[in-house]
């Protein structure tokens, strides 16, 4: 769960992630999308809350979902986050809203498996005891909206209402944000005359495509702003390769109501910055990574198991990666891939590695990630008859295939390099970082989608190893780059 910082909402780093032992997050063994949804972090009390699931099972195409809620704390964003507490498991998407009087209340939706029934059953709330680290109290329905898919309920307090905020219409086209109020706390709740606060659900021309989801800050100044999801799809099939991503619109109370500060419910492509926020840049995100620390950049993510010394060496061979090999990138489990989040439809991404297999099980290389069914990777492996030899895996919905081998026997580092042109992905290998040749074929980079592999996740970009022989045959890698271009 990376955590990014601001001082005028504008310039944003990275600091690190709250979750990086298996005490906070198990995740072996999860289904590829599954996981932390929806994560919602608070400050109260001199210190920052964070509420977040656990979907062990995602119940795609089933009735059931294995939900575990957790509460983790720490006096800093940049950690350390406590051990967590768990909750509930009624639903997902929750939020801990913290009311005037000092109680906390936890805020979720609630999932109903049965036959015939309607998935998303409504609001729940129920209060959350502190001092006893627990759930107290009643749970209680606060709205239910019949038939219409409404989740990731935020409450918030402004001039003597309680406003319930919601997603709306799931996380596709159809995603909006709805909203109700109260008096009470409790409710009951009367819905916003106004349909949807924010949606591109009826603007298919609109950049900020799925528009929803979101949650509120005030700054110093009084002004008000919505963060919230969005996508930018690409291509014939309007895929979005980038997943969903994080937006911010300015918004107004009016008449007692939230709404978008230009009007309407569509979201600003550009907004004005915020009043009396000095500008604060950040310095500049390096493009490439020597790999010359003892630790890695906070820009890597691992995925389902935390980083650790049993398989990323930045130790043994100075200014290297040594990454050891462990399970197929088919694995639900133990895999050794390290990747970066794409953030833009124009990239290139260049390693260059040390890698000397002698089975065909073994193989290391740079890749293009969505999850487990859906990837390209350009490997280096051993083939019985040919030696050491360079070409692309892929695996379009589960289904492997594999491309363009050929032999590089002599060639003590291999340079590697994918260029990603919105649509498109061509993969090309040098022996010296000077003299590229192609391979493969250009490839269609939107299978690596929501749309196409049926996902939450946006495309990565990134380096893995495997050795399936259990021999842990690690791969030497001396950089990685990547540079974005819009």
């Amino acid at each position: 769960m990376p955590i990014h910082h601001s001082r005028d909402l504008k310039h944003w780093r990275l600091i690190g992630h709250a979750l990086t032992r298996c005490s906070q997050l198990e995740l072996h063994g999860v289904s590829d999308s599954g996981g932390v949804w929806a994560p919602s972090m608070s400050h109260a009390d001199g210190k920052f809350w964070l509420i977040y699931t656990n979907l062990r099972n995602t119940g795609m195409g089933r009735p059931f979902k294995d939900i575990k809620i957790y509460l983790t704390t720490a006096e800093r964003a940049e950690g350390p986050w406590s051990d967590p507490v768990e909750l509930d498991s009624i639903g997902f998407d929750p939020s801990l809203f913290h009311d005037d009087d000092g109680r906390k209340w936890l805020v979720n939706m609630e999932w109903d498996f049965r036959k015939g029934r309607y998935r998303f059953a409504g609001i729940v709330i129920q209060e959350f005891d502190v001092s006893a680290g627990k759930l107290v109290g009643e749970r209680k329905k606060i709205l239910h909206k019949e038939n219409i898919l409404t989740e990731g309920p935020n409450l918030y307090k402004h001039d003597g209402w309680y406003y319930l905020m919601l997603a709306e219409g799931g996380t596709g086209w159809n995603h909006g944000i709805s909203a109700a109020r109260s008096r009470s706390l409790l409710g009951p709740y009367e819905l916003d005359p106004q349909a949807s606060v924010m949606t591109t659900r009826d603007d298919y021309g609109h950049p900020l495509q799925k528009s929803g989801h979101g949650e509120l800050v005030e700054t110093p100044a009084g002004e008000w702003f919505l963060a919230h999801l969005a996508s930018r799809p690409v291509g014939f099939e309007r895929r979005c390769t980038l997943g969903r991503e994080t937006c911010l619109q300015r918004v107004k109370w009016v008449g007692g109501w939230l709404r978008l500060e230009q009007g309407g419910h569509s979201p600003s492509v550009e907004i004005e910055e915020p009043a009396g926020l000095e500008p604060h840049p950040w310095p500049a995100v390096a493009e490439r990574d020597d790999f010359d620390g003892k630790a890695l950049d906070p820009s890597w993510q691992s995925l389902r198991v935390p980083v650790d010394e049993s398989w990323v060496d930045l130790v043994s061979r100075p200014g290297w990666l040594r990454l050891r090999g462990r399970e197929s990138m088919h694995s639900l489990f133990d895999q050794s891939l390290l990747a970066k989040r794409l953030t833009c439809h124009r990239a290139t991404a260049m390693t260059v590695l040390e890698f000397e297999p002698d089975h065909y099980t073994q193989m290391a290389g740079l890749t293009c990630f969505y999850n487990s069914a859906n990837f390209y990777c350009l490997r280096v492996t051993h083939d019985e008859s040919r030696g050491k030899v360079l070409g692309i895996t892929l695996t379009d919905k589960g289904s492997y295939d594999e491309l363009g081998d050929s032999e590089i026997n002599g060639w003590k580092q291999v340079h590697l390099k994918a260029e990603i042109d919105r649509d498109t992905l061509r993969f090309s290998a040098s022996p010296d970082g000077r003299d590229w040749r192609q391979v493969g074929p250009v490839m269609d980079f939107t299978t690596l989608s929501d749309e196409h592999a049926a996902g939450f996740t946006g495309a990565m970009v990134g380096i893995a190893v495997q050795d399936l022989a259990d021999r842990e045959m690690a791969a030497d890698f001396d950089f990685f780059e990547l540079k974005i271009q819009g």
